[in-house]
């Protein structure tokens, strides 16, 4: 947009708006083209994970295929990008204590608690008949 497109958006925006209620129009169309970028932004984020999945994928499928033997440069760092992988997932999981054996990503999964109903208590004193 032009300089001179903005400034007649400006003066019917004035005049439709009125100088009071101007300015918190400004805010309200502001904070909703921040959150349409923020959203644009959090969505490039996740396609582009998407696609080094898949990406990692595919190597993986070409490593295997190849029996993890005679791999190139790629396929790889794929595997080493992988281990990394697991590892950052299961690191959270591992128990604080040196002298027990490291955990795997099965064991790392906490169990759920048992849930047990609570009593049902009644009070006929507040029971009106």
């Amino acid at each position: 947009m032009s300089f001179w497109e903005l400034v007649i958006i400006a003066v019917v925006a004035l005049l439709v708006l009125g100088p009071e209620r101007l300015p918190g129009a400004i805010r309200s169309v502001s904070g909703f083209v921040r959150s349409i970028k923020q959203f644009g932004q959090q969505m490039q984020a996740e396609l582009n994970d998407e696609l080094r999945v898949q990406e990692l994928h595919d190597k993986l499928k070409q490593a295997e295929e190849k029996g993890l033997l005679n791999l190139t440069t790629e396929e790889m760092q794929a595997m080493t990008e992988l281990r990394q992988a697991a590892a950052d997932v299961t690191s959270p999981y591992a128990k604080s204590s040196t002298t027990e054996p490291q955990t795997t990503a099965a064991d790392a999964v906490p169990p759920l608690p048992s849930v047990t109903p609570d009593p049902v208590v009644t009070d006929d004193k507040n029971h009106k008949s």
